[in-house]
């Protein structure tokens, strides 16, 4: 896997062939006062205040008006542009190759200090780097011509994504390059522990003959992988061969798909329970952090051997050390690290421990790799300097900004709402229907439903998920995309609706842009209007006296602020669902408190930050 992910990294993205149509038009009322999120307002190309920029070639548009075009749609650059490519830190030959073979100027530039590199990038179109080269907005300030940046791997944390997105410079990756050396790295990794490996290596290498260590077998033991995406599912198929029973752990992946890796599917602690080895296989996102504690460890058969080549931070380091010291873990091997290169003493203790293999952060280096993630990136340059889609582009540079700036804060809806809807409902997607009502229903639909993919998918990948790549993303996922539109939006001018079907059922939520301002009009079958912003707590239960009375003692008893409260009902003393705003997080206990207090079967804290 890729290094840890820093806060403001952008991540990885593919790109389908959808496009928006020629003719985008949507009611608008002038510029939005609510900006989108951070992520979506850069792929529409938020720069106010930067002036007016060039268009990129290459780069997706809302309107497309080249004449020049496939005949799918797609514009063409003029034959016989030749694009410079300046290489600043050592990839393999093969991706040079690949450039050169296809016309395209590279020169390499070994490392160079900061003044040559300022002085030399003005003179390229196109820039590849590593993760040694920090590419920041003053470096973009000496690059006036710069279009494309290629990082040949995955992390971009040295890449400052928002300011080439400013400036409409396309960013890439190549996320998928090394997914084989690193589920080949995980089950060396897992081999080497069960069978105590390195141990006896040490023991020989010191010229002391022991035969009295003794490993365990895979055969018949019960392995849970935690996470059954591009690498947990690439370790489920290497671990078949060793007649191990396989148990997964994912909540965004159908039973089906498990099974055809030879898995059985479960919840995450009957898979702490069950299993004799562990290996995690998931991103590092606020869900993950700590996932592995010593609360978690406790549940665990006594004994039993752990593997993270994932994410450091996905396993408590200082607990598991605890739990190795006291025979509640027999072993583990561990590839990355909560802080790298380690420096703490949890971190040196747990390295140099007898039962721990540790590797400093290998999982995604082998040959082969190094030779996939250069012609990746070498690949998506040609298909930039021949006009094509840029396959795995972080960010997407401004279009047609009076098309985007007209349906800028619909699409910050689309994404809220595709938010929500997961965190109500965050069991694997089956499909989701997206309907456009009304005015709006005029407007070309496919901005609205990538949005909507991007924030029904974009919390719990692994992968990138954007307005680039949402498409291909749902499609990977096995998720079927509805889109219909009606003529009357009932009560309202434009309606945005989302159904989405998973395993628990259905779930509807629609919403509404107020003067550039989105809002939530509907939930389930009750009308029910409020902001989709901040901390909301939305409550189902039977309506009665005194359960507005109750929320409020509750919260007020954990010191937390209700700004604002929205109820929907269509009986008295019926059913209701109520949403409260409120200034402050909440803790999974004080979310089932407030829920207890009015006998609600349904609590749920939702986070729109």
């Amino acid at each position: 896997m890729g290094p840890r992910q820093h806060p403001g990294q952008r991540r990885p993205a593919g790109l389908d062939r959808h496009r928006p149509h020629a003719r985008c038009a949507a009611p608008g009322r002038g510029p939005p006062r609510e900006r989108a999120p951070s992520h979506t307002r850069r792929a529409l190309g938020d720069d106010r205040g930067h002036g007016r920029r060039r268009r990129v070639p290459g780069e997706p548009r809302v309107r497309l008006r080249h004449r020049h075009r496939h005949p799918g749609g797609r514009r063409v650059l003029r034959p016989g542009l030749i694009v410079r490519i300046l290489v600043v830190e050592a990839i393999a030959p093969e991706g040079i190759a690949y450039l050169r073979e296809r016309g395209v100027e590279v020169d390499e530039l070994a490392r160079p200090s900061l003044e040559t590199l300022y002085a030399r990038v003005n003179d390229y179109d196109g820039l590849i780097t590593r993760s040694g080269t920090a590419v920041t907005a003053e470096l973009l300030d000496h690059a006036p011509r710069l279009r494309i940046i290629g990082r040949a791997g995955v992390g971009i944390d040295n890449v400052d994504v928002e300011a080439c997105s400013r400036r409409g410079i396309i960013v890439c990756n190549a996320p998928y390059g090394n997914v084989v050396s690193a589920a080949e790295h995980t089950v060396g990794m897992l081999l080497a522990l069960v069978r105590r490996i390195p141990d006896a290596h040490a023991r020989l290498k010191s010229l002391e003959w022991s035969r009295a260590i003794y490993g365990v077998e895979l055969l018949r033991k019960t392995v849970g992988i935690v996470g059954l995406g591009k690498v947990g599912s690439r370790v489920a198929a290497r671990l078949r061969a060793f007649d191990a029973e396989l148990i997964v752990y994912d909540p965004y992946v159908s039973e089906n798909r498990a099974k055809d890796l030879g898995a059985r599917l479960t919840d995450f602690e009957t898979l702490l329970r069950q299993s004799d080895v562990i290996t995690v296989h998931v991103p590092l996102t606020q869900e993950t952090d700590n996932m592995l504690t010593a609360r978690e460890l406790a549940l665990t058969k006594r004994g039993v051997r752990l593997v993270n080549c994932a994410r450091g931070g996905i396993v408590n380091e200082a607990d598991l050390l605890a739990a190795l010291e006291s025979g509640q873990v027999a072993g583990a091997a561990i590839d990355v690290w909560s802080e790298e290169p380690p420096q703490s003493e949890t971190l040196r203790r747990l390295i140099q421990h007898p039962r721990v293999v540790v590797t400093p952060h290998l999982g995604a280096n082998s040959s082969e790799a190094q030779v996939n993630v250069a012609v990746d990136v070498a690949r998506q340059l040609v298909a930039f300097r021949d006009g094509e889609l840029v396959e795995h582009a972080v960010n997407i540079p401004v279009g047609d900004r009076t098309a985007v700036a007209e349906l800028r804060p619909w699409v910050a809806l689309a994404e809220r709402l595709g938010r929500f809807s997961v965190q109500l409902d965050p069991g694997h997607l089956a499909s989701v229907e997206i309907t456009l009502a009304g005015a709006i229903a005029a407007a070309d639909p496919e901005l609205l439903a990538r949005a909507v993919l991007t924030g029904l998918l974009g919390p719990v990948m692994a992968g990138p998920v954007n307005l680039v790549n949402a498409r291909l993303m749902a499609a990977e996922r096995g998720v079927e995309v509805h889109i219909e539109r009606v003529g009357e939006a009932s009560g309202y001018k434009s309606v945005l609706r989302v159904t989405t079907q998973t395993r628990h059922g259905q779930k509807i939520i629609a919403g509404t842009v107020f003067d550039s301002q989105p809002r939530v009009v509907r939930l389930r079958d009750f009308d029910v209007e409020f902001v989709p912003e901040g901390y909301i707590l939305m409550l189902s239960y039977e309506d009665r006296p005194g359960m507005v009375g109750r929320i409020g003692s509750t919260l007020g008893r954990q010191n937390v602020n209700i700004a604002s409260m929205h109820v929907g009902r269509k009986s008295k003393r019926g059913r209701a669902i109520v949403v409260l705003i409120l200034d402050e997080d909440l803790t999974a206990e004080q979310v089932a408190d407030v829920g207890q207090a009015v006998e609600a079967d349904f609590a749920r804290l939702i986070r729109l930050l």
